[in-house]
């Protein structure tokens, strides 16, 4: 049977999430218990269960009051998905491009997917020449969006920097002609920033991320250089200033970690970002094959844990307004959250967002680069292989094994697609760890939601 709520605890609250609605309740202690087990029990084993607990009269009630909140559409909410799974599998079009103008990098960060930088290839740039194709592609195939984005990705793309801002002007000029507005996203390391391609990022990009494990230490042991040294101290003082501009124009930023076997007191490096003032957070789980650094099962009653310690910290900071900060993994709006449509697919991979390699090869993201078979085709091609087209459009949330029975399918989606077929060789059959963490977050998400 599909999930039609949770009831979950958190500190001193009780909750339920209608799943199918997404509207949440605090409950007492009573309600709690009732809704815990309501779908297995009858009225009178309701009656039986709990007599011993409450009065009969107050259950009574309560269960006319939740009964209330299931006519009114609050609770065991029903959902036909079926009309726009068909109208979005059907959808053509193309809204956001990861260039990965640099498969290169400065750094050889022990946990990177993408093989320190060269996805398992040789080591090269993407020219100017194919960026500014993948642009004509990404104008070309967007349709009548008119909002389109463009993210710089690597390896480390300020190793392109040239061709980045090639890119940038080409389609700039390009915006009014054929009634597209660009979006910039660049992810960097920030170890070969300075002063005047700081100033330049900040004037060019609509977000910036930048990479930064935490302490020292942790940082330091993981995201070294090819010679081996630590990027800590120049890495901090970079971001430092592109934060101070950022912060200080209300643009959009934030400092990216990864957390691994070796910090599994995780919360500590994020309480450590925000003591360096910045603001816009996320340290995010480690995910990989192999190596003595990745998660594993017997980690999560830890990590669990950490979320914790971060959102505790996180209302005692609000509460002080001192070195507030926003943790990404809990930036869920459950009163304005997204639509029904984005919810049933993980992510735009392969659909309306794809990743271009420095050849011009396109992928359905940038974690699936190098892997043949979800080759899609060429900026320079007429062509898309609508055979790997196809897959990703048909999987989704309701195409998932585990997926359409469990609570938190329409705040993951199903997970990633590319961690799912790294971890499990199946796009279609989550990766157990990140789905055990991703509850756990929405669980706190939630729960800080009704306080703010």
């Amino acid at each position: 049977m599909n999930a039609q709520i949770h009831t979950f605890r958190v500190f001193d609250k009780n909750f339920v999430l209608d799943v199918n609605s997404g509207s949440v309740l605090q409950l007492d202690d009573l309600a709690f218990d009732i809704l815990k087990n309501f779908d297995l029990d009858s009225r009178e084993k309701v009656l039986e269960r709990l007599k011993s607990k409450y009065p009969e009269s107050q259950i009574l009630e309560a269960l006319d009051e939740i009964q209330a909140l299931k006519d009114n559409g609050y609770l065991f909410t029903e959902i036909n998905v079926d009309p726009i799974l068909d109208k979005l599998e059907n959808r053509n079009y193309v809204k956001a491009l990861c260039l990965n103008v640099a498969h290169d990098c400065n750094l050889r960060c022990k946990y990177c997917f993408a093989a320190k930088g060269d996805y398992r290839g040789k080591r090269e740039l993407m020219s100017a020449q194919v960026g500014k194709k993948a642009v004509d592609f990404l104008i070309k195939n967007s349709g009548n969006m008119r909002n389109v984005e463009i993210d710089f990705f690597g390896g480390e793309p300020l190793m392109a920097v040239e061709t980045v801002k090639e890119v940038i002007s080409y389609a700039k000029e390009l915006e009014k002609t054929h009634n597209k507005k660009f979006h910039f996203t660049i992810t960097t390391n920030a170890l070969i920033l300075n002063d005047d391609l700081i100033k330049y990022l900040h004037e060019h990009m609509d977000n910036i991320v930048l990479s930064l494990d935490g302490r020292k230490e942790v940082n330091d042991f993981i995201r070294v250089r090819a010679d081996g040294r630590g990027s800590y101290d120049d890495i901090v003082a970079n971001i430092k200033k592109v934060v101070e501009l950022r912060e200080r124009d209300n643009k959009d930023y934030y400092v990216r970690g990864t957390f691994t076997k070796h910090n599994l007191d995780f919360a500590k490096d994020v309480f450590h970002l925000a003591d360096l003032g910045f603001r816009e957070i996320s340290i995010e789980p480690v995910v990989g094959k192999d190596g003595d650094y990745l998660l594993e099962e017997e980690d999560l009653p830890v990590l669990f844990e950490q979320y914790g310690h971060i959102a505790a910290e996180y209302i005692k900071r609000k509460a002080s307004a001192q070195k507030t900060f926003r943790f990404y993994h809990f930036n869920i709006d459950i009163y304005h959250g997204p639509c029904i449509y984005k919810r049933l697919w993980a992510c735009g991979a392969g659909r309306d967002y794809l990743a271009v390699t420095p050849s011009g090869d396109i992928y359905p993201c940038h974690q699936f680069i190098g892997q043949k078979q979800f080759l899609m085709g060429n900026v320079f091609g007429n062509e898309l292989n609508q055979e790997v087209i196809n897959v990703l459009r048909h999987t989704h949330v309701f195409s998932k094994e585990e997926c359409p029975t469990c609570w938190a399918r329409f705040f993951c989606s199903g997970g990633c697609n590319a961690n799912n077929f790294l971890i499990n060789g199946d796009l279609k059959k989550p990766y157990g760890i990140a789905c055990e963490l991703q509850k756990k977050r929405i669980e706190y998400a939630i729960y800080l939601n009704t306080l703010m």
